[in-house]
């Protein structure tokens, strides 16, 4: 048996700048959160049965370890870092860090792997320059994505499908090693309210919950319907209002919060669906946002984050309705690899609760290279120099943490 050790550190601690260059994971929001650096075990998984795959490696990976928990809440103990790829057909990365420290509520932890002594945390954080980028031609150019938009919209128009995400990406070569725990800083500064995540390079800020799981009790929060802000506080509490309004936002809204709530609607005894969203402000946009509820049905049978997960994504909100025609959809037009952008990120612990986002405002980063993704919801109604305004509004926070 390996041993796994949590105990209680007594100070509040800047999460992110603990981080060490190499192989950063992180899942902060506001300062607290979970970061971890050192790999114990990894591996990845793909096919039609990854998210049972994946309990399956996590499950033979606990029974391995023999676990003093000083501590008991959810994150504290061994805890798996996830990011799955949009398409089954692609790789999904499972990470179990040797370190981990957690914070929540003015409360921190300290986790980790071996007969080894208690890790000493660095006290001062490590700044690096900026690289220079060179951003890329991108693949499809705007004025053919503006085309694939107006193919979507004929596509809703003749009745076979209700909603598609259509995505965009861009690249960039950089002239030297691309520092992922500049960008987390960055983008945690710029977009508090978010999730700030980097699990194998995927790092971004997301402002969509796609599952909390904590003793019991699931959240989802969902996102869509987008508009970008001016920076003038009083004309865009006017755009605020017209994004409540807009019945082509609000129509592309409730496909989103309909699929999630029918996803979560048969492990759940009870759920809350409110009946109309609220309006998320964000730095640079804002987005019609539902909490969706539910309290987990008690059976023999352990519901945990990966059941959800598998029944959850994809979302409405980042592929369509319904999913298979909106899936072959996205597949004859967009012509992109996702990867793991728009898949689940976050973390799972040994009891099954987690807490995961969709991997979205997000870059994935290879040494000197990166690749930024955007994507809109196009629905009946849909204008394809609108929808590409909104999506370079997406690309900004990355664009801008880069620098």
């Amino acid at each position: 048996m390996i041993s796994i050790n949590t105990v209680r550190l007594g100070e509040h601690l800047p999460l992110l700048d603990l981080l060490p260059a190499d192989a950063p994971i992180a899942w902060v929001r506001g300062g607290d959160g979970l970061v971890g650096w050192g790999v114990h075990a990894s591996t990845t998984v793909s096919g039609p049965n990854r998210f049972n795959d994946a309990r399956t490696w996590w499950h033979n990976q606990v029974e391995a370890l023999s676990v003093a928990d000083a501590v008991h809440a959810s994150g504290t103990g061994p805890v798996l870092f996830t990011s799955f790829s949009f398409s089954e057909s692609e790789e999904s990365v499972l990470v179990i860090p040797k370190v981990i420290v957690g914070q929540r509520n003015g409360k921190s932890w300290l986790t980790w792997i071996g007969d080894i002594a208690q890790p000493i945390l660095p006290t001062e954080k490590t700044v690096s320059a900026s690289a220079k980028l060179t951003w890329q031609d991108e693949p499809i150019s705007k004025s053919d994505w503006e085309d694939q938009v107006i193919n979507l919209v004929r596509e809703i128009q003749g009745g076979t499908v209700d909603k598609v995400v259509l995505a965009r990406d861009q690249s960039a070569h950089a002239d030297s090693e691309i520092d992922v725990r500049s960008v987390l800083r960055n983008l945690a500064n710029e977009y508090p309210s978010t999730w700030n995540f980097a699990v194998a390079g995927l790092v971004g800020a997301t402002p969509e919950l796609l599952l909390r799981l904590s003793k019991g009790m699931v959240t989802s929060r969902v996102l869509a319907g987008t508009i970008s802000k001016t920076g003038d506080d009083e004309r865009d509490l006017a755009l605020a209002g017209s994004l409540a309004r807009s019945s082509k936002d609000l129509e592309e809204h409730n496909y989103a919060v309909r699929s999630v709530a029918d996803a979560l609607e048969p492990f759940c005894s009870s759920t809350n669906v409110p009946e109309s969203p609220f309006v998320l402000h964000l730095t640079n946009v804002m987005h019609l946002a539902t909490d969706v509820t539910g309290a987990l049905v008690e059976t023999t049978k352990q519901v945990d984050s990966f059941s959800l997960l598998e029944k959850l994504h994809p979302s409405a909100a980042v592929c369509g309705t319904p999913t298979q025609k909106a899936l072959a959809l996205i597949n004859a037009n967009e012509g992109i690899n996702r990867g793991r952008y728009a898949g689940p990120v976050g973390w799972i612990d040994a009891s099954g609760d987690g807490e995961l986002g969709i991997a979205l405002r997000c870059g994935q980063i290879s040494g000197k290279e990166i690749r930024i993704f955007a994507g809109c919801g196009i629905v009946n109604g849909s204008l394809p120099a609108k929808e590409l305004a909104e999506s370079e509004a997406k690309f900004a926070p990355m664009r801008s943490a880069l620098n």
